[in-house]
């Protein structure tokens, strides 16, 4: 007789025990922390790139003057991500890049991104 007292037994399933692959339900951690460190970065690296790199210049000329030299810097920075992280679309494609790689995984039990980059990532 199968025991489905185990909340986390009864979610496991797929071809390697890591969950349906087809699943696109999301759990309250990946809309509230995975989904919207994915958006930071994807802003930061691909949608924001000319902000970025104008603060970092700032911050390197300016040494212990950079909160008041770089205010105007920071500020665009702070406009750009802040504008991409309350676009809806963005927010959908995201998503999808998530329930992607996640699905990926589930299906292959090969992880897309290696846990020391993800780690990487978020302190950067």
């Amino acid at each position: 007789m199968k025991d489905n007292s185990n909340p986390i037994r009864s979610i496991r399933g797929g071809p390697h025990n890591l969950g349906d692959p087809d699943d696109k339900s999301l759990r309250k951690v990946e809309k509230d922390v995975l989904i919207p460190q994915i958006m930071r970065d994807k802003a930061r690296e691909q949608k924001c790139v000319a902000e970025v790199a104008e603060f970092t210049e700032c911050c390197k000329d300016s040494n212990i003057m950079m909160p008041f030299k770089c205010k105007q810097q920071n500020k665009a920075l702070i406009d750009c991500l802040t504008r991409w992280y309350n676009d809806a679309g963005f927010r959908e494609e995201c998503t999808q890049e998530y329930l992607d790689a996640r699905s990926e995984y589930r299906r292959t039990g090969i992880p897309k991104v290696a846990k020391y980059q993800r780690v990487k990532s978020s302190i950067a």
